[in-house]
């Protein structure tokens, strides 16, 4: 039987969300290593930033699921909710070692900065026709849902730009993964959308193929470094996370960084001024306010022992990115504050660390940093419509994602 920590008891992460300050408090004042339970599943999470630097270059922690016990014993079967989170086909996110480094290599060459450098423009269009949007739904002092016009299409239309999807399937693409996220969705029906997102994604890349284009889908099919080339099973992997990531995390990005910078007015006028840069605002943003609340899962392929805590093998270990970017021995006593002159804000992880760092931060990062200055430069009057504690989170384990953001635009 795995150890746990003496006198603790596994905290049970709420599926709904309910309580999201409250659990990430909890969790920055556990143990670096603390037992969880997920749905009725146990696992280990760290808590700690030196910990998860220390974890996350382990090469005893494995993605791969089969070196999972509750898998391998049949106790965890494809009817749990967060399945397809870690059993996701093959992809970067799925493999370690040199076939990690092969799938990961072809994503790097085809994400250059040549790349994101000219989608800046893209970007910068695509957030000005979206504030128009917004404009129209909030003129007269309506109250509007931010997520829904600004936060929730923009990244999902840029990530769709980069990989060459039609816009025209953004409503399903965005239906699809909310379906998939949500734990309000029956089991059944996520493991439908799962096959029509493979079903999807493979169609894509066969048109891809047969007709290549100016895009990342593209240049991942013909992406060579002298070695094998990506399967299609391997393309359709790597673009189905990269999607997924790609615009969840950029959504949490924005609006958690304007709940934060309109409960904080002074720090947002000193950024509207130009006093302070708002790169620091995204990167407190992604350290206090982590858009990845929990990560899952990593497993041990071997016995681990941590400050005399053992991970046995088999077990399974959650990062919990959230809770990490409050630890007080890397960003002082004042950690649970949102303060963007902090001078270790970007000394958070959120991104990961170590081999299976996201291969999206500096897409994300542009993104944030084009987006939230755009935002208040037009609309400098923004303000919330209801009680920053009214804000509910979505019952998404893995995501800090809300339900809305109503805000109104004039004073």
């Amino acid at each position: 039987m795995t150890q746990v920590c003496p006198h603790t008891q596994p905290l049970v992460i709420d599926p709904m969300v309910a309580d999201l300050a409250g659990e990430t408090a909890y969790l920055a004042a556990a143990q670096p290593l603390t037992p969880i339970e997920l749905l009725g599943v146990p696992a280990w999470t760290v808590t700690r930033h030196a910990l998860a630097r220390q974890l996350l270059v382990d090469t005893r922690l494995v993605k791969d699921i089969n070196a999972w016990k509750l898998w391998q014993s049949g106790v965890v079967t494809r009817q749990w909710p967060l399945i397809g989170m870690i059993d996701a086909g093959r992809s970067m996110f799925t493999v370690d070692g040199p076939e990690h480094r092969r799938l990961r290599i072809k994503t790097t060459q085809a994400l250059t900065k040549r790349r994101l450098d000219a989608l800046r423009p893209t970007i910068e269009a695509l957030t000005a026709e979206l504030l128009d949007d917004l404009a129209a739904a909030g003129r007269g002092g309506e109250v509007v849902d931010l997520k829904s016009v600004f936060a929730y299409p923009l990244p999902m239309r840029v990530i769709s730009e980069l990989m060459g999807v039609d816009r025209a399937d953004h409503p399903m693409l965005l239906a699809w993964y909310k379906a998939f996220f949500s734990l309000l969705t029956p089991q059944d029906e996520r493991l439908r959308v799962i096959d029509e997102l493979d079903t999807y994604f493979t169609d894509l890349v066969r048109t891809k193929t047969a007709t290549p284009t100016d895009d990342l889908t593209s240049a991942l099919i013909q992406a060579s470094d002298g070695g094998e080339p990506l399967t299609e099973e391997e393309v359709v992997g790597n673009l189905k996370a990269l999607i997924a990531a790609g615009h969840e995390t950029t959504i949490g990005l924005i609006l958690n960084a304007v709940r934060a910078l309109v409960s904080n007015p002074d720090q947002l006028a000193s950024l509207v001024s130009g006093d302070a840069d708002w790169d620091a605002a995204v990167e407190e943003t992604l350290r206090w306010d982590s858009p990845v609340t929990h990560l899952l899962m990593r497993f041990a392929s071997e016995d681990i022992t941590v400050d005399g805590i053992t991970i046995e093998k088999g077990d399974g270990v959650v990062m919990s990115y959230r809770a990490i970017g409050r630890d007080a021995t890397i960003h002082g006593p004042d950690a649970n504050d949102f303060d963007i002159t902090r001078p270790t804000a970007n000394r958070h992880i959120t991104f990961g660390y170590g081999p299976h760092i996201c291969p999206g931060a500096a897409l994300a990062r542009l993104e944030g940093g084009i987006a939230l200055p755009a935002l208040f430069s037009r609309f400098p009057d923004l303000k919330l419509a209801v009680p920053v504690e009214n804000i509910r989170n979505l019952p998404v384990l893995t995501q800090n994602d809300l339900e809305s953001f109503p805000i109104q635009l004039e004073s």
